[in-house]
């Protein structure tokens, strides 16, 4: 591990010069640019709070604020959003650069890398935004948003591990990208990001609680919502996941790095 971040702080140039190409690629034909990774998830909590707090009725137990369910939404996607774009994005990193491989030189290290920078910035851009919809509401940011940064490199490390590690096997293994299209759909759902997991039964709230990405969230609605200290020592969990995965990704990633190019 210490040897791979070794070369792509080597590379560093390379890296920030890749993520600043690939950025202004993706908007170089719209007139609206990055504020479609901004306008997409906000729109989403828009329906999401206009359809279950509106027309349902759901409201949180103990916050008195007419937008609670909006913030705990916003807060919620911001935080699904980072990690939903590393594990696609890590899916198909390496067949997205299969040309790139083949005709430049250069350590397959940095791919990740390269991922993790344009995830971050688009989250960078997203929690920017929410901030200022959060003044709108009268909800202004609060001194402990300045943790934010932990919950992120968290979510960051677990959802980049998971991504290069199903991001190998998805070149070997086409049907995997397949699978996580629907698991990722399935586990949003097991996320409380439009429920609170305290209306749940007994039962769901112990499957919830399987969920690394459960606390994650929580970090976040615990700032952003209930303008409080989060519980750090919950993030324990996604964290020594994070590392797991991302040990075995490192692992199945040198033993399968010569071979991908053939294979791409």
């Amino acid at each position: 591990m210490t040897s791979y971040l070794r070369v792509a702080w080597s590379y560093r140039y390379f890296v920030l010069s890749a993520i600043q190409g690939e950025f202004k690629g993706r908007f170089a034909t719209s007139r609206v640019g990055a504020l479609w990774y901004i306008l997409h998830p906000l729109a989403m909590a828009l329906i999401y709070a206009l359809v279950l707090s509106k027309v349902l009725g759901a409201r949180l137990a103990g916050v008195d604020n007419e937008a609670a369910y909006s913030i705990f939404l916003l807060a919620g996607i911001a935080v699904w959003g980072l990690f939903s774009e590393l594990v696609s994005r890590g899916l198909t990193m390496f067949l997205d650069f299969a040309n790139t491989m083949k005709k430049v030189s250069f350590p397959r290290v940095a791919i990740p890398v390269i991922v993790l920078g344009n995830a971050l910035l688009n989250h960078l851009f997203l929690v920017g935004a929410v901030a200022v919809v959060l003044a709108f509401l009268g909800h202004v940011p609060t001194v402990h948003w300045i943790v934010l940064p932990i919950c992120v490199a968290a979510t960051s490390l677990l959802a980049l591990g998971l991504g290069v590690l199903l991001g190998v096997l998805n070149v070997f293994a086409r049907d995997i990208g397949q699978v996580m299209a629907v698991v990722l759909n399935l586990w949003f759902w097991l996320t409380p990001i439009v429920y609170p997991p305290s209306i749940l039964p007994k039962s769901m709230q112990q499957v919830i609680a399987l969920n690394p990405v459960e606390p994650l969230t929580t970090f976040y609605q615990d700032i952003i919502l209930h303008q409080r200290w989060p519980d750090f020592l919950s993030l324990a969990y996604p964290v020594l996941l994070g590392a797991a995965f991302a040990v075995l990704g490192a692992i199945v990633f040198r033993r399968a790095n010569a071979e991908m190019v053939d294979v791409l």
